[in-house]
């Protein structure tokens, strides 16, 4: 079973682009703090997140740099070649994301789903 749950928050703004499709194709890193033993310095781990459609449009609106959320999808891995060499990536393809506090109306939490099954992704080539 690959099912991930992150919470922390937005490194920098989302990215967001368009296919030749017209489907929205959105990129941002959370950094989610790790477990410190007293006296230890805090520690983060910088997770890569893709999602899809209107979830992505909905993140590159409302969630900006610092921004909390959380991310429910599963993790991908893969690789390419650069400079002879192969590089080796991770990310989690979000199935849903959840606004924590920030810009939400009247305090709520929002939550958005983005309707594609990630299952069939590869890294480079969305689902669609």
């Amino acid at each position: 079973m690959n099912v991930v749950m992150v919470i922390g928050r937005l490194v920098r703004d989302p990215e967001l682009k368009y296919a030749n499709s017209g489907t929205a194709i959105g990129n941002f890193t959370v950094a989610v703090d790790r477990y410190a033993k007293a006296g230890e310095e805090k520690k983060a781990d910088f997770i890569k997140v893709v999602c899809f459609g209107k979830t992505s449009e909905n993140v590159a609106k409302f969630l900006s740099k610092g921004s909390e959320c959380a991310v429910e999808g599963s993790i991908q891995t893969g690789s390419y070649e650069k400079d002879g060499r192969t590089v080796y990536t991770t990310e989690v393809l979000a199935n849903r994301v959840q606004f924590i506090g920030g810009k939400a109306q009247n305090g709520s939490v929002s939550e958005v789903s983005n309707g594609f099954d990630t299952s069939a992704y590869t890294e480079g080539e969305p689902p669609f």
